[in-house]
């Protein structure tokens, strides 16, 4: 598995440290580098690639333009001097962003981001072995391994994905557009509000599920879960 890129930069110097820092991982391939984000904008419309390093500020257009013009968009790490890009970021769905001047280390870790997130998303749609979940928040791309959900709650807008050790993740997601993303037979919905993990359901009794530290609602909706589930204790 190869990850062809592209990094569009009007920096020379970031050019070429970006284009050595790819050079030293063997799961990518550089296949091409623009200075100017117009050039790169119009090689991308012809020639799909995996990942793309695009910088923010740049002189013609923004990078924050040239991703939102993209049709088909391959998995994208902003590059950039500036903090106050990051909701842009997010909005695109960008897989992470680094601060200039990079470091290798922060490089790197992108960079595993980047192919751990190919895999999961080029995965077969049978295979069900993948155990974790993807989702934006704080700006990038959270890896959540699907062990450590406790249970994920509806926040209108947003979801919170709690995970153990009394954490939170916060994303701007639907429930069913989440649902989505986890294994059937491992996550069931059992209210408009919530989604707990199937085997970390101790006792479901008088409309109410209870998991290793809290106790959740059933709506009638979904109490053909909580007799199915009853039946199979």
């Amino acid at each position: 598995m190869v990850l062809k890129c592209i990094a569009i930069d009007d920096e020379p110097l970031a050019l070429r440290l970006i284009s050595e820092y790819v050079s030293r991982f063997p799961a990518l391939q550089m296949v091409n580098t623009f200075e100017d984000a117009i050039s790169g904008a119009e090689f991308l419309k012809n020639t799909p690639v995996d990942l793309l390093f695009v910088d923010i500020n740049m002189p013609d257009i923004t990078g924050i333009d040239l991703v939102r013009s993209l049709q088909v968009k391959p998995i994208v790490i902003f590059t950039t001097a500036y903090k106050n890009f990051a909701f842009e970021g997010f909005e695109l769905e960008a897989l992470d962003y680094i601060l200039k001047p990079i470091d290798i280390k922060r490089f790197t870790k992108a960079v595993e981001k980047a192919v751990d997130y190919y895999k999961y998303r080029n995965k077969p749609a049978t295979e069900e072995t993948d155990e974790s979940l993807y989702v934006y928040s704080e700006y990038r791309m959270v890896k959540i391994d699907l062990s450590t959900i406790e249970y994920i709650e509806s926040m209108e807008d947003y979801i919170k994905i709690h995970i153990t050790n009394d954490k939170t993740i916060l994303t701007l997601m639907p429930m069913k557009k989440v649902l989505e993303k986890l294994p059937s037979t491992k996550f069931q919905r059992i209210h408009r509000s919530y989604i707990v993990p199937v085997n970390k359901i101790r006792s479901i009794q008088n409309r109410k599920v209870q998991l290793t530290d809290i106790e959740l609602p059933v709506s009638e909706t979904y109490n053909d879960f909580a007799r199915n589930w009853s039946k199979q204790k």
